[in-house]
């Protein structure tokens, strides 16, 4: 497993749910949610800063919107393209894309075993709680596999 923290980012349409984990690589928590738009890049720079006042940054993993098949549509092209500037906006820190598929289907679920309140509340928590299942899974998928599963990303300028 390699060392270092990750930040895990679920973007949608209106927020970016973000997580991080701890720099063993053992357990994703939540960070915040960032409202998606003009800053959004900027915040999620500001937040990576942060955790690297306190620990080594490895990598920030991007959750990727693929259909149940495995295709690609309109949303996985979107994303693609986002990560893309996200990865130069935060170079030379790598930026990784892994599949998201169920994602928030399985952080609605958890949200409501914990009696998380529906509504505006839980919408933004939801984004968190989804960013955590999928940097959840990628961490305990390269613990399992040895490697990091998902795609690197190429920075666009």
């Amino acid at each position: 497993m390699r060392h270092g923290v990750r930040l895990g980012l679920d973007p949608g349409d209106a927020r970016i749910g973000v997580a991080r984990s701890d720099p063993s690589g053992f357990l994703a928590t939540p960070v915040e949610t960032v409202k998606r738009g003009r800053g959004d890049l900027a915040r999620i720079v500001e937040i990576l800063r942060d955790i690297t006042e306190e620990s080594d940054v490895l990598e920030v993993v991007v959750g990727l919107p693929r259909s149940l098949s495995g295709g690609e549509g309109p949303a996985a092209a979107k994303v693609r393209a986002w990560a893309a500037q996200l990865a130069g906006a935060v170079d030379p820190v790598r930026v990784r894309l892994a599949d998201e598929r169920l994602t928030t289907v399985t952080a609605e679920a958890m949200l409501r075993d914990r009696n998380v309140p529906g509504g505006a509340k839980r919408r933004q928590v939801i984004d968190q709680a989804a960013a955590v299942v999928i940097l959840q899974h990628v961490l305990d998928t390269e613990r399992t596999s040895g490697a990091a599963p998902g795609e690197l990303v190429e920075r666009t300028p």
